[in-house]
């Protein structure tokens, strides 16, 4: 079975990152990868080119790497284009603490914000007013205070942030692309990575 086709999720991709000698967090790039894909219909060899500056290396360590770098896009795409409105952002799980957790969040709307501030103002113009409030309600996301306890009260209000921010990036695919859910049939195959 190739890597490519198994679920990334958070411990995995953050063991990629590992492996390149990065101890920063994949939430980061999740963030910037799902708005990059709304806004800029970020292809598979700019993505791996953005993660690579990010790790601080010219080029995935081995193939087996590229290709969990390449799946984490594939599996983003297919998420924010389905119809089945099953996106999750890539955060730790239920592993790690809520303040690991909720910091995860906050890294990830740091880096979604990060492209859409890029962006500039042309693409809002087109916005719902829905999608420009829950933007602008993940600012206060962006400046959240991550040092919680583990609690039940937090653990269900950090649920209805991830949640929030969940929901923006939809929003944000979904009016960037209207009308086209599946907007991919195939991966661009970059070819082997040497």
């Amino acid at each position: 079975m190739s890597l490519i086709s198994e679920r990334q999720d958070f411990s995995t991709l953050a063991d990629v990152f590992l492996l390149h000698g990065s101890m920063q967090s994949p939430a980061f790039l999740d963030g910037r990868l799902c708005a990059g894909l709304a806004l800029r219909d970020l292809s598979a060899e700019a993505w791996l080119g953005e993660i690579c500056i990010s790790l601080g290396v010219e080029q995935p360590r081995d193939e087996a790497s590229a290709e969990r770098l390449l799946g984490w896009r594939r599996q983003t795409l297919d998420a924010l284009s389905s119809s089945e409105l099953n996106f999750e952002p890539l955060l730790p799980d239920e592993m790690f603490s809520l303040a690991e957790r909720a910091q995860g969040l906050k890294e990830w709307t740091l880096g979604f914000l990060e492209v859409v501030e890029d962006a500039g103002e042309e693409p809002r113009k087109a916005w719902s007013s829905a999608l420009r409030e829950a933007v602008e309600d993940l600012a206060g996301l962006a400046a959240m205070e991550t040092d919680i306890d583990d609690s039940s009260e937090n653990e269900n209000d950090l649920f209805a942030l991830t949640e929030h921010a969940r929901m923006a990036a939809m929003l944000l695919y979904t009016e960037q692309h209207p009308g086209r859910p599946q907007v991919e049939e195939v991966d661009e195959n970059p070819g082997p990575v040497h």
